[in-house]
């Protein structure tokens, strides 16, 4: 008792719904997948970060005693004042006031959207997309409807790049459109907004007179130069959600947060009340050193330079297959969006190296699109290399024709003789 995601990809099977406080909200298929398998293969290639850091890593030697007398208490609902200071000064123009600390940057855009979406209200989604958005998009509203990033070359020519196709985006947004939904730097094709992109979404916003949602938790784990630019400051009606799980090389401090404006940061605390009410008290210390300015741009560098480092390796493999395997270099994050031509669709090819392979990787149906995998790089290449290698004998199994059964090719041979004879 499947369906498939309306408006997004006709191949992408989605199973029941599932209910929750009375609201019927998709089941999220690609988390509930790594849930249910992440730790149930040999080489994980889904992970979508870089190598964590390390406690030790990242607290400094006069910090850690600190931590020995730390009482496990309740923190700052909204998080500490200075924490908060801190994660403002990455968006110019924010104030600390701007700032509400969340559970991940999940919790985060689970937050804004059940604080902006009421019944017949609507999304506009950015696709292809990490489809948490989506699904409460739809849940929380009338309707999520999309509009797409394309694969361009600029002039028919020269290096192709993931586009903001404007005309989608024109469509996707009207007189009903509460908030458009962007992440920025994207997840999983890796792609940043020109400047002209980044305006075009302001005037689609401007038009509808719609919140925008900017998801900008790889911003600052760029392939090339420094931080892209962030959406906030370019509209009066915007929110940024982020976290220290992907570029910060953080996932399992569970910190993210929400900038907004003043009156609607205060708004969304209502909301944030009835989920997970504050940060815990260690991950709000933690974070705190984080993002101090100078250790926070060192984490990033840290994040950079094993993306860097690692990048190259995998575009090896992926040229080694340039028979079968095409892809746009992404411009931030450890992933690697990759388009494939085989005669099989992405969840089963994901199934396959699952359960054949014991790899892990992500189908391009878990982001709304069709035959392409996602590979994170950020890991130990040595060990992604070697995942790699078990992808190869799938990909040698799935273009491998098959032979004919013994029976019945005697059948066809004995149908060609009897042809023969009676000519």
């Amino acid at each position: 008792m499947g369906r498939h995601y309306s408006g997004i990809d006709p191949g992408a099977r989605v199973p029941d719904c599932c209910y929750a406080c009375g609201m019927r909200i998709d089941l999220f298929q690609m988390e509930r997948t790594q849930c249910l398998y992440e730790n149930e293969v040999e080489f994980n290639l889904s992970e979508s970060g870089v190598q964590p850091v390390a406690i030790g890593e990242l607290v400094p030697e006069g910090d850690r005693d600190a931590f020995h007398v730390l009482t496990l208490k309740y923190p700052h609902s909204d998080g500490s004042p200075g924490l908060r200071e801190d994660i403002a000064q990455f968006y110019g123009g924010a104030r600390r006031e701007n700032v509400l600390v969340t559970n991940g940057g999940s919790e985060a855009n689970f937050t804004v959207l059940w604080g902006l979406l009421g019944s017949g209200d609507r999304l506009a989604f950015m696709i292809p997309n990490y489809l948490q958005g989506w699904g409460l998009g739809r849940a929380f509203g009338g309707r999520t409807d999309t509009f797409r990033l394309v694969e361009r070359r600029a002039g028919g020519a020269g290096p192709a790049r993931w586009a903001l196709d404007t005309e989608s985006l024109e469509r996707a947004v009207g007189r009903r459109t509460r908030a458009i939904m962007v992440t920025n730097p994207n997840n999983p094709a890796g792609s940043v907004l020109t400047e002209g992109e980044m305006d075009a979404v302001v005037r689609a916003a401007r038009r509808a007179n719609a919140w925008i949602v900017s998801d900008e938790v790889y911003r600052g784990a760029e392939v090339r130069g420094g931080t892209s630019p962030t959406f906030w400051g370019r509209y009066d009606k915007v929110i940024v959600t982020a976290g220290l799980s992907k570029a910060f090389g953080m996932p399992g401090l569970r910190i993210g947060w929400i900038v907004a404006p003043e009156k609607m940061a205060r708004h969304l605390c209502r909301y944030h009340d009835y989920t997970t009410l504050t940060p815990t008290i260690v991950s709000d210390r933690l974070a705190a050193i984080a993002m101090r300015s100078e250790r926070r741009e060192e984490l990033l560098e840290r994040t950079r330079a094993i993306i860097r480092r690692n990048l190259p390796r995998l575009e090896t493999w992926i040229r080694s297959h340039d028979d079968i395997l095409d892809y746009v270099p992404p411009q931030a994050g450890a992933i690697a969006l990759v388009k494939y031509d085989l005669p099989i669709a992405s969840t089963a090819l994901f199934d396959r190296l699952r359960t054949r392979h014991s790899v892990l990787i992500t189908p391009g149906s878990h982001f709304g699109i069709g035959r392409y995998i996602r590979i994170g790089f950020g890991y130990d290449i040595e060990l992604t290399l070697r995942a790699l290698a078990r992808v190869d004998e799938a990909f040698a199994e799935i273009r491998r024709p098959k032979r004919r059964a013994p029976r019945a090719a005697a059948r066809a041979g004995a149908r060609g003789s009897r042809s023969l004879s009676g000519s």
